[in-house]
């Protein structure tokens, strides 16, 4: 007779092995829920359904009130962390799933999980069940017995290990399974809070037991014991004996519960779609339904080893959020097929003043360009689409004729310049960039989309094309299905035909003005009004000025550089190859190592990638600076070598034809914090630390008749900090003007001001920087070269001096931990979904970004409010001067030179009145013939 399979999950177990699984990169989907905990449960059950096909299953969870444990003992558990917030909010989805898949959820108030599996395996008759207890705690070994097993994710991988008692013993080195419960007793859980003998580990509890069998024999023979171990043992006779009793699996809980009940059912397919359907989870509707799977519309996240250890040392940045998976199969979203719409075709000019007249009749219009490539200032209008009501769009094709196409696009002039109607759109800064070309200056209200989602989910995608599957359940017409794959057989738009294009372009404006209706109540939901409303939408035209106005290069100077520094290069690389002693390559990161390693051996223990080759990468490099001249020298090799390759003899390749300028674009809506970045070419990450990094500025120059200008907001990120900490010694510095640095030594080393030495001063800028952000004693001693009790000594001085620091510092963490996520003045969130985990490099990394994402976020606000002031005071005022550069709390300006004097007041004054502080903003100002003298 085949015998029956009964298995039993202990939920909570499974639960955080999952969560933690995908600890590094969570999954989130477009709601902003971390949904790792449910489909890392989710996968772990299929697989088991899969792989093993039980005949009976149940899931048991702990009960929420407490248990008879905790009733006996206040300290039972009381250590281990808070359940993550993310799990908390998971468990409901979890019981849904469990209901729809018909497996009964077992719950008996006052005895937990295991108390309720070792009942019923205790229970249930042998002579038909083989009964497997799924879990990952050791515990459960005191169970096993002849048709009693433990199914045990194994380590490194997501398959499973089945223990019978016999594997038990041999595993944890036992004369029977229930000694696993005196092994507790005596070495302790501190997962479960179960503290043991103090020191008593394993090995020295599996030699007793060898020994003395139970851990009452132990105690009643302790005098047979020697020296220390003796006294550890006597003195902690109580402890020993609690721990065995909370270590102990009850197998008599009061349970009814009958063989049919446990017994396989069919799966409740619509309702497990619904859930689904909500949480997002595409590929596990197609698995779990058998549907066909969808091909992925992007980069899906990794699943993680649902079962792997956590890693002590993770990468430097662990991700916040991922790019969630799209839900729904093809056959689950609508389309252009089987969706009602009239998408119109205006193809002659009198249609196409008539549909301008009835745009400038609107409060708001939804409108996309269409064009022949991808970079808005070289590329050529193909057509323009606009949508004023779901379902209803219009599309006009452009002339490929420039003059024609001039004409056609100024008869909707009227419309684009109507300062009273909003404009929506997706992308909006490259369509405004499109239609300047044609001497189109858009103006009004702007709805972005892609910005608006930004705001509200700032770390996952904000394309269009997710946005409608997600939002919408629908999928859009992609491009590829039009021009072809990417690749140099692809079409230009403009090779395919109007009417074709129409379907595609219309669609665009239809649906993004289907999102602008859900995602302004999303705004509105979320307090982001004013954040969308008055920095986000009008830095649009900011920096669409900026991108259009470009910023010339020096070329002479740029040839010279790039002489200069690649002569510099091959002289570093000389002088390594002396230092080493030998000819290698100094660009192989692996040549590098066995140099300073089997070579020269610089430490006596380096350390290895996975595939066994040394780490040499920057950050390693720097730790080992002063162990020999080579290391900086190495250092200075790669550092020319990066500003040659990405910036000195790529930025000719950048400079557009036409205006002889290179045109940076300037991304809102790719960094958390909120800070602006910039592409092609990235000018955000120009070094300015160092000489070679200062030279680069050089070749930035005003146009013929005017002069660089630049203003830098003076240690913003300190004053924002003594706003948000309110500090009476911080806000007292910067109140009364004095330097905040020699103030800082000042207090640190409690002598006047006045006796501050230079090296003081660095050390506490080092410390004013560092210290607000987390470093640790480690950290700063690595950064100053003094040692870690210094180090030490001027962190703990640092907040005896500003103490409120510290508290503004502990009640970021605080407040994060309770809701997940921290604001700036402007109301700007940065979700921190690690801030509750069990990994304490991961939550320290959470933990930082508490602390100053506020502060960055803060200061990234504050620059696009003065950036804003600043463009409307230049436009008011019909001036000549030129936004020309924001990178940080810089900003760069093209001024004639009958404008300089007033100018830079006018940009101090905006600046320094950008946002009232309890401190004052203060703005150094600069002029010169380029960047470097102006700075």
């Amino acid at each position: 007779m085949e015998r029956n399979k009964l298995f039993l999950l202990d939920a909570y177990a499974l639960i955080y092995r999952s969560y933690y699984a995908f600890i590094r990169n969570p999954r989130v989907n477009s709601k902003g829920q971390n949904t790792s905990a449910i489909f890392g449960f989710v996968n772990t059950l299929e697989e088991v359904l899969r792989k093993e096909n039980p005949s009976h299953i149940g899931v048991a969870f702990d009960p929420p009130g407490p248990t008879f444990r905790h009733l006996q003992a206040e300290t039972y558990k009381a250590q281990r962390e808070a359940t993550p917030e993310d799990i908390k909010l998971s468990i409901p989805f979890i019981k849904q799933i469990i209901h729809a898949y018909n497996i009964p959820i077992i719950e008996v108030d006052g005895y937990e999980a295991d108390d309720v599996i070792g009942t019923l395996a205790k229970r249930v008759d042998k002579d038909k069940f083989d009964v497997y207890m799924m879990t990952p705690d050791k515990d459960y070994g005191q169970l096993t017995e002849e048709h009693i097993f433990i199914y045990k994710p194994r380590y490194g991988s997501n398959d499973f290990d089945i223990l019978d008692d016999k594997k038990v013993m041999e595993k944890y080195q036992l004369a029977h399974p229930c000694q696993m419960i005196d092994l507790l007793a005596l070495m302790g859980d501190a997962s479960d809070n179960i503290p043991g003998c103090p020191g008593v580990g394993p090995k020295t509890a599996q030699k007793l037991l060898a020994e003395f069998d139970s851990v009452e024999n132990l105690l009643d023979n302790s005098d047979q014991l020697k020296g220390a171990l003796q006294t550890k043992v006597r003195e902690n006779r109580e402890q020993i004996l609690f721990s065995k009793f909370l270590a102990t699996i009850k197998t008599d809980v009061p349970i009814e519960i009958n063989d049919d009940e446990l017994a396989r059912k069919d799966i409740n397919e619509n309702a497990i779609k619904e859930i689904f359907d909500e949480l997002e989870f595409r590929t596990l509707i197609a698995r779990v339904l058998k549907q066909t799977p969808p091909a992925p519309a992007s980069s899906q996240p990794i699943q993680g080893n649902l079962f792997a250890e956590m890693e002590e040392t993770p990468q430097a940045e662990t991700p916040q959020a991922t790019a969630p998976h799209i839900l729904y199969s093809p056959d689950d979203l609508a389309t252009i097929l089987t969706t009602p719409h009239t998408y119109t075709l205006i193809a002659d000019e009198k249609e196409m003043t008539e549909l301008n007249n009835r745009l400038c009749t609107e409060s708001y219009v939804c409108f996309d360009t269409e064009t022949t490539g991808m970079d808005a200032l070289t590329s050529e209008l193909v057509g323009m689409s606009f949508a004023v009501k779901e379902g209803e769009a219009f599309y006009v094709p452009v002339s490929p004729d420039r003059e024609t196409a001039k004409r056609q696009v100024q008869l909707f002039k009227p419309f684009f310049e109507h300062e009273k109607i909003e404009k929506i759109g997706q992308n909006l800064k490259y369509d405004i960039l499109a239609l300047r070309k044609y001497d189109v200056v858009v103006k009004g209200k702007l709805f972005d989309t892609m910005i608006a989602h930004y705001l509200i989910n700032p770390e996952i995608r904000h394309g269009m094309d997710y946005m409608a599957e997600t939002y919408l359940r629908y999928r859009t017409i992609h491009i590829e299905e039009l021009i072809g794959p990417r690749g140099k057989n692809q079409k230009s738009m403009r090779e395919v035909d109007p009417a074709t294009v129409l379907d595609y372009a219309a669609e665009d404006a239809d649906v993004t003005l289907k999102l602008k209706n859900i995602l302004a109540k999303e705004i509105h939901n979320n307090g982001l009004e004013q954040l969308l409303y008055d920095i986000e939408a009008p830095l649009v035209y900011v920096l669409a000025d900026m991108e259009w106005t470009g910023v010339r290069l020096d070329l002479n100077a740029l040839a010279e550089l790039s002489e200069d520094m690649t002569k510099e290069l091959h002289e570093v690389e000389k002088q390594i190859i002396e230092l080493a002693g030998e000819a290698f390559n100094v660009n192989s990161p692996k040549q590098i190592g066995e140099i300073l390693f089997d070579k020269m051996k610089i430490i006596d223990r380096p350390k290895k990638t996975k595939t066994g080759q040394y780490k040499t990468s920057e950050d390693e490099l720097e730790k080992l600076r002063n162990k020999h001249p080579i290391i900086e020298r190495i250092l200075e090799q790669r550092g020319l070598k990066k500003l040659l390759s990405t910036y000195v003899d790529s930025f000719p390749t950048l400079i557009n034809p036409q205006t002889g300028k290179i045109h940076t674009s300037f991304n809102q809506t790719v960094t958390a914090t909120g800070r602006l970045s910039s592409t092609n070419p990235n000018l955000q990450n120009i070094p300015i630390r160092d000489d070679r990094g200062r030279k680069m500025r050089k070749v930035f120059v005003p146009d013929e008749g005017c002069t660089f200008v630049s203003a830098d907001y003076s240690q913003i990120e300190l004053r924002i900090m003594a706003h948000l900490s309110e500090d009476k010694n911080m806000v007292e510095a910067f109140n009364h003007g004095q330097d905040i640095h020699a103030a800082t030594a000042a207090k640190i080393y409690k002598i006047p001001i006045e006796e501050v030495t230079g090296d003081m001063r660095r050390t506490a800028k080092t410390a004013n920087f560092g210290i607000i952000y987390g470093i640790t004693p480690f950290g700063l001693s690595e950064r100053l070269g003094i040692s870690r009790g210094e180090a030490k000594t001027i962190i703990d001085e640092y907040f005896t001096t500003f103490h409120d620091v510290k508290r503004y510092m502990e009640t970021s963490i605080e407040k994060a931990r309770e809701q997940g996520y921290v604001e700036t003045i402007f109301g700007r969130k940065r979700f921190l979904p690690d801030i509750n985990s069990k990994n304490g490099t991961v939550r320290g990394y959470a933990e930082r970004n508490a602390i100053n994402a506020p502060i960055q976020g803060s200061a990234a606000d504050i620059i696009k409010m003065a950036m804003i002031r600043i463009f409307d005071r230049l436009s008011k005022e019909n001036r000549k001067t030129k936004m020309i550069l924001q990178v940080h709390d810089e900003l760069n300006f093209n001024v004639p030179n009958d404008e300089v004097e007033s100018v830079m007041k006018l940009i101090v004054e905006e600046m320094e009145n950008a946002y009232k502080l309890i401190v004052p903003l203060k703005t150094d100002c600069g002029a010169g013939k380029n960047w470097l003298e102006a700075h």
